[in-house]
């Protein structure tokens, strides 16, 4: 791990620091934070490699956010992304940029949050770079490894697949929105929940090694939207889908929510994005059994929304009436 210089403080004193919250350690690590660039062992299938970036002012707001819990997300974000591949999280790689206004501290919080997310998802934090910026940018490297020709891919859904989701949708736009709002009812057990959605996402490692062993024909995470994301799905799979607005699993949660905001519950379900949850194509006769392996294993719902078709991108309401719909979701270039 190295970097440029920073005013207040050495570059030095701050890697040392930062050393001291990192292990360095973990499987296939050889030679970890510290040299100028990590050592690691090669496993016997493929690697799978992720990145994401988290820019102050686009991704996270420094004053609703701890710097804790936006190290967490930071690496749990990669996670999610290697494990919906149907890999298995190994090493990350984490590059900051930070602005003359933040404390060492505050850096330290930070990388204790990374650490804490590794050692949630046994991965080892194995090096990177910190330069100077004029707000915070946080980017980090995520490899693992795939058994050779096991990884599930966007683009492997047919017609007469099922589209099956894991978890509840729409907690983490929930959580944002009452954060941004200031409002108190987050005080409230439901209100502190949404909030745990949005700032501190869970992984579905195991749930997705599980979808892919019951025969998965493509899988993601949902990070922009479940429609934004099924479209870009069915789009590499030159499919359509048809959903079911009925089977959308809302989180319970928006209900109170929606109470005292106008938020619409299944509007953030839809469209909200950032819940991490595994969106998967499989065959018709697999959903049953799937669902009840991960529900045994994990406690983790997995619900049956609809089907892939040849083309198209339709919703059936309530009432059994078929209209189409617009892939809505977040979109870093051309907003919501």
């Amino acid at each position: 791990m190295a970097g440029s210089n920073r005013s207040g403080f050495s570059e030095d004193e701050l890697l040392a620091s930062i050393r001291k919250v990192l292990s360095g350690e973990g499987p296939g690590v050889v030679v970890g934070p510290g040299d100028d660039a990590a050592v690691l062992e090669r496993g016997p299938g493929h690697s799978v490699a992720t990145a994401d970036m988290l820019v102050e002012g686009v991704h996270f707001d420094r004053g609703l956010t701890s710097a804790r819990d936006l190290g967490y997300k930071a690496i749990v974000v990669n996670v999610s992304d290697v494990a919906a591949m149907g890999g298995s999280p190994r090493h990350a790689l984490v590059s900051l940029g930070i602005s003359r206004d933040v404390a060492p501290s505050w850096v330290i919080e930070l990388f204790g949050g990374m650490r804490a997310a590794c050692d949630e998802y046994a991965l080892a934090l194995v090096g990177g770079d910190l330069s100077g910026a004029p707000q915070v940018v946080l980017s980090v490297t995520v490899v693992g490894e795939v058994s050779e020709g096991h990884a599930v891919l966007r683009s492997g859904a047919r017609p007469g697949d099922r589209i099956v989701v894991t978890g509840t949708l729409g907690g983490s736009a929930g959580g944002l929105l009452l954060a941004r709002s200031g409002h108190p009812a987050a005080t409230q057990p439901w209100g502190r929940e949404l909030l745990e959605a949005h700032f501190r996402p869970a992984a579905r490692v195991g749930e997705a090694a599980t979808l892919a062993q019951a025969g998965a024909t493509a899988m993601m995470d949902i990070s922009d939207g479940l429609l934004l994301d099924l479209s870009r799905l069915c789009a590499e799979s030159a499919a359509g889908a048809r959903i079911d607005l009925s089977r959308v699993p809302v989180a319970r949660q928006l209900a109170e929510l929606s109470r005292v905001t106008q938020a619409d519950p299944l509007e953030l379900a839809l469209s909200g994005g950032e819940d991490y949850e595994l969106l998967a194509t499989i065959g018709p006769g697999a959903v049953g059994d799937a669902a009840a392996k991960v529900d045994k294993r994990y406690g983790v719902p997995l619900s049956d929304i609809g089907e892939i078709v040849e083309h198209g991108f339709v919703a059936v309401d309530a009432a059994g009436r078929e209209r189409p719909i617009e892939p809505r979701g977040w979109d870093h270039f051309g907003g919501e």
